[in-house]
């Protein structure tokens, strides 16, 4: 290999990997700075890196790289996640990508004037989200599940039919004389060979993982079969027909991300750390091509596609996907109506397509190509730039983001507490050490971290910097303690809980100010309620089930000095005031009460007439 050839790669990696790393540290989306990073080192800055540089070599490496991103995002992407959202996915991977294709279509047609088959291009290729636009951004916005669910699934399906879509279009529309009958039979057998592929990859990698043929080195050998399922599916499929390469690939991370896998753990890490090395290397590569002169010639034209994708067809995409399911809170929608960076996928397609066309030194050509890479680069850099880059500030601006509530221990008294605070809206993380116990706590569906609560950089991890609650519930009073100590002392956490199982230790917990749950008292406390006031006990015990209770701290202006009287005529019919607590008291409230600052009223009745009240009084929670 060229000396020079060897430099810039290396260059490029160490770059890419180090600007990946201070991204983390600032919460900033790494692609911000990737993107910078080679606009900088390409043709239209210093000009180290060019087309010629690697030369032809370049698509090949690019595939195989998108192939191990896609299958990695693929991976992690579970049935009971996709659950989550799955009515609003599937409007959003059909009806939602036909939509923002044709939309963007008609976009490029009436600003730039370029033909159909050109329009429907541009519009298949910037159907692709990707997680590589993705994934950096979860990373520094926390959002609910439902949230993420969408995002993630977005990215990976769209990915695979768009690629798809955009190498039919071009073979048949563009360079070719066919139609939209031929345009419909290319895509689905495409789509069809790669599902197929990956099926076939995972099932045989499957097998091979279950055998366990080298047991010294099974945790490595699940690393090595991981890449090799998706490389594997990638290079089959390719071999038959280009860009079902993809849906191979994805299809392959999908079916081993959901099945019974050992060393799942070591194989996620390992798929994170690979990802993160080829994501650097592609994404500079490519954001080095984006060619400066084909955006700024488009002008004005090119500020509108910007504005009509961004500002008409998401928020038109995200209204249909989102109509009439109320787990969607209107702030979010607003968030996903501004978040849908474009990626990898239609940077990389489009140079090659603009390659091609070019190559044939047929004038009209060499015209559609620049006009591919000026709509499709323009639209990258302006969402990369202003939606991942300012993704965070976008999130907190609409309040999407939730406070976190750490529970440490993955146990049954974990597990149970987690499934009362996910059904009330809460964003939940479990902390836990024990793989099977881990293991258990994500097939029931909870955001899970493998660490040692004990120590502070495990807790760090898993979030408790944006965590309003944490919550130690093993069997163990000293890790308990030590967990709680943590909370209080190194992160300032203002609420902490703790399962004491000797009711002597009790008071080593009231030292730290951290409320102490005596599991000896608690169980008491239960028995009790079932003996003597059983109806209002599984009332309690069933809240999340069409009922619910919940508190709020009285400090809007709109709530102080308000009689109960007025509030009771404002809330929601199926709630009521139940209690008001002032300082260490609280009492069941008569109508002549006056609310103060620093109250805390209790809300009692339908869960959604709850929240309704909740919503309307403390808008934040």
């Amino acid at each position: 290999m060229d000396t020079t050839i060897l430099s810039v790669i290396a260059g490029i990696i160490v770059l890419g990997i180090g600007t990946q790393l201070v991204a983390r540290r600032l919460k900033v989306p790494s692609v911000l700075f990737l993107i910078f990073i080679g606009l900088i080192l390409g043709e239209s800055g210093i000009g180290i890196v060019t087309l010629e540089t690697f030369g032809s070599g370049l698509s090949i490496v690019v595939g195989l790289s998108v192939s191990i991103i896609v299958f990695d995002g693929a991976f992690d992407l579970r049935i009971d996640r996709l659950r989550e959202a799955s009515k609003s996915t599937l409007r959003l991977v059909t009806i939602g990508a036909v939509v923002t294709l044709f939309g963007t279509a008609l976009t490029v047609r009436l600003f730039v004037g370029s033909d159909w088959p050109t329009a429907l291009l541009i519009g298949a290729l910037l159907v692709a989200t990707g997680p590589t636009v993705i994934t950096p951004i979860l990373e520094v916005v926390r959002v609910r599940e439902h949230v993420a669910s969408l995002l993630e699934s977005e990215g990976i399906i769209n990915d695979v039919t768009a690629a798809i879509a955009a190498v039919v279009i071009f073979e048949v529309l563009v360079v070719g004389n066919g139609g939209f009958t031929e345009t419909l039979a290319g895509f689905g057998i495409r789509f069809g060979l790669g599902v197929a592929v990956g099926l076939a990859v995972a099932g045989i990698v499957y097998k091979i993982l279950q055998a366990e043929i080298t047991p010294e080195r099974a945790p490595q050998a699940s690393r090595f079969l991981m890449i090799v399922a998706a490389i594997g599916s990638y290079g089959l499929a390719e071999a038959f027909a280009p860009e079902a390469g993809i849906a191979a690939a994805a299809t392959a991370g999908i079916a081993l991300g959901n099945l019974s896998v050992p060393h799942r753990e070591s194989m996620e890490q390992f798929g994170r750390d690979t990802t993160l090395l080829v994501l650097s290397f592609v994404f500079i590569s490519l954001a080095a091509l984006i060619d400066i002169a084909a955006m700024t010639a488009l002008g004005v034209a090119g500020i509108g596609i910007v504005l009509a994708v961004t500002l008409v067809v998401r928020p038109l995409v995200i209204g249909i996907s989102t109509a009439g399911i109320e787990r969607f809170t209107r702030a979010e929608r607003l968030f996903l109506s501004a978040v849908g960076p474009r990626g990898i996928i239609p940077a990389s397609v489009a140079t090659l397509f603009a390659i091609d066309l070019a190559s044939t030194g047929d004038p009209a050509a060499a015209e559609t190509a620049q006009t591919l890479l000026g709509a499709v680069f323009i639209v990258i850099f302006a969402t990369v730039v202003l939606e991942a880059g300012l993704s965070r500030q976008i999130g907190d601006f609409f309040g999407v983001t939730p406070m976190r509530t750490i529970i440490v221990g993955g146990g049954r008294v974990g597990r149970a507490l987690a499934a009362r605070l996910e059904n009330r809206g809460e964003f939940v993380v479990i902390v836990e050490q024990d793989e099977a116990q881990l293991e258990r706590a994500r097939n029931s569906g909870f955001t899970v971290h493998l660490g040692d609560a004990t120590e502070a950089e495990t807790l760090r991890e898993a979030g408790i910097e944006d965590a309003k609650i944490v919550v130690s519930t093993t069997a163990d009073d000293d890790r308990n303690l030590l967990v709680s100590q943590l909370a209080r002392s190194k992160f300032g956490v203002g609420r902490v809980f703790a399962r004491v199982n000797d009711p002597d230790n009790v008071a080593a917990f009231d030292t730290l100010d951290v409320t102490a749950i005596d599991m000896s008292s608690a169980t008491a406390f239960t028995i009790d309620n079932e003996i003597e006031r059983p109806a209002l006990a599984h009332w309690m015990n069933e809240l999340g089930d069409g009922h619910d209770v919940q508190e709020i701290e009285v400090t809007a202006e709109n709530l102080v000095g308000k009689t109960i009287a007025e509030l009771n005529a404002e809330i929601p019919d199926g709630c009521i005031v139940a209690v008001i607590g002032r300082g260490d008291e609280a009492h069941v409230p008569v109508k002549g009460d006056v609310l103060e600052y620093g109250d805390h009223i209790t809300f009692v009745g339908d869960a959604v007439a709850v929240k309704r009240a909740v919503k309307r009084f403390h808008p934040h929670e």
